[in-house]
């Protein structure tokens, strides 16, 4: 598995749509920084296709120091969830566990 960083899109984004580096670094980080910004406010997004980011708060809750055996509160905290969309889960699983490669034509039945 490879590590894609921000900049790899960003060239990758240049290069597939002719747009200069700096213009493509300034858009990718204004969609960040509004993605950042509305789950701040609490607000769900939801990219069709590609999946939902929801804010989700985990409730204080009682934990235990596996070291000393110490309770300790652990205090609220907001967290993300993201759930993949229909074509991201299609994507992501390989042909042999779809059955069949959707872009070529099905397999004639066995005589």
């Amino acid at each position: 598995m490879n590590t894609i960083t921000k900049r790899d899109l960003v060239q990758r984004i240049s290069e597939n749509t002719k747009v200069q580096q700096q213009k493509a670094k300034e858009v990718i980080q204004g969609f960040l920084d509004e993605i950042i910004k509305e789950l701040a406010c609490g607000n769900r997004l939801e990219f069709r296709d590609f999946g939902v980011f929801e804010p989700k708060s985990k409730a204080p809750r009682t934990a235990r120091n596996p070291r000393t055996g110490a309770r300790i509160q652990v205090p609220e905290k907001v967290t993300v969830k993201f759930k993949a969309g229909r074509m991201m889960k299609e994507k992501m699983q390989p042909a042999a566990k779809n059955g069949s490669d959707s872009s070529s034509p099905p397999a004639p039945p066995a005589v």
